[in-house]
């Protein structure tokens, strides 16, 4: 059962933007139904990265306007139900995470997978669907940038990351070579090219749901989440990415018009 106080499946920003890309957010927050009673755990452990990713709202919200481009941000904490996992992953709703145990999640059944999956996964999906085909209306070759933060160092593995930003593809890097080239440039980076995650491993669900397997332009982000967890960082990296993703866009030729609209 919900009520009008529970969090939504998701949340669409500036679905008008002009941008021929959807910006997306698959663990965007870190909120909890109120049936779940926080899912057994204390706001410590839920405003952790294995609650959400934390900068990855702030940042979007940014972007969307600064790129004029729509975005669909996921509207419950990754614990509920992660959507970027596949429908049939055995961690689609985790009972433990980085060493933490998951009480609300132990031991649920058949029938409460299907109603988290009914009431925020797919959702949350359909909206990405919808909204990629406006922007599709708008331009004949639509991008999709995936949006994530890790954290700089995991618990169960105890060793640091070193990557200021990592850019995650798997076959196709029609945006990832020349994303990568324009973060490098920066200068004052360490970029991880598949790296602290791989796109390689499919471990992830949306980029390829979404990207990949239509044949759209694709890519996801991984910041790391020190850099992007307060006011000043998510704003200082929206600026950063924005620049970036006008370069790498323009270089693949998906729009022209993006210097022209900076000037």
């Amino acid at each position: 059962m919900t009520t009008e106080d529970d969090p939504p499946s998701y949340r669409v920003l500036n679905p008008e933007g002009r941008a021929p890309v959807l910006l997306i957010c698959d663990h965007a927050s870190r909120l909890v139904p109120a049936e779940m009673n926080h899912l057994g755990l204390p706001d410590e452990e839920l405003s952790r990265h294995i609650g959400w990713d934390p900068g990855t709202a702030a940042i979007a919200e940014r972007l969307c306007v600064a790129l004029d481009a729509p975005a669909v941000l996921s509207g419950v904490s990754r614990l509920v139900v992660d959507c970027n996992r596949r429908p049939d992953d055995p961690t689609l709703i985790c009972e433990v995470s980085d060493g933490t145990i998951v009480p609300g999640n132990r031991g649920i059944d058949a029938a409460e997978r299907e109603r988290r999956l009914q009431r925020y996964f797919y959702p949350y999906h359909r909206a990405v669907d919808e909204m990629m085909e406006v922007v599709k209306r708008r331009t004949p070759t639509p991008a999709l940038i995936s949006i994530h933060s890790f954290t700089p160092r995991m618990r169960v593995q105890a060793v640091d990351r070193p990557w200021h930003i990592g850019v995650v593809w798997d076959r196709d890097d029609r945006l990832a070579a020349p994303l990568l080239q324009a973060l490098r440039d920066e200068g004052d980076l360490v970029v991880g090219d598949n790296e602290p995650y791989s796109g390689r491993d499919h471990s992830g669900y949306s980029i390829f749901a979404h990207g990949q397997n239509l044949g759209l332009h694709h890519v996801m982000i991984e910041v790391r989440q020190d850099l992007v967890s307060h006011e000043e960082g998510a704003a200082e990296w929206a600026v950063r990415l924005e620049r970036c993703f006008r370069r790498m866009l323009a270089e693949a030729g998906l729009w022209t018009s993006v210097a022209a609209s900076a000037a």
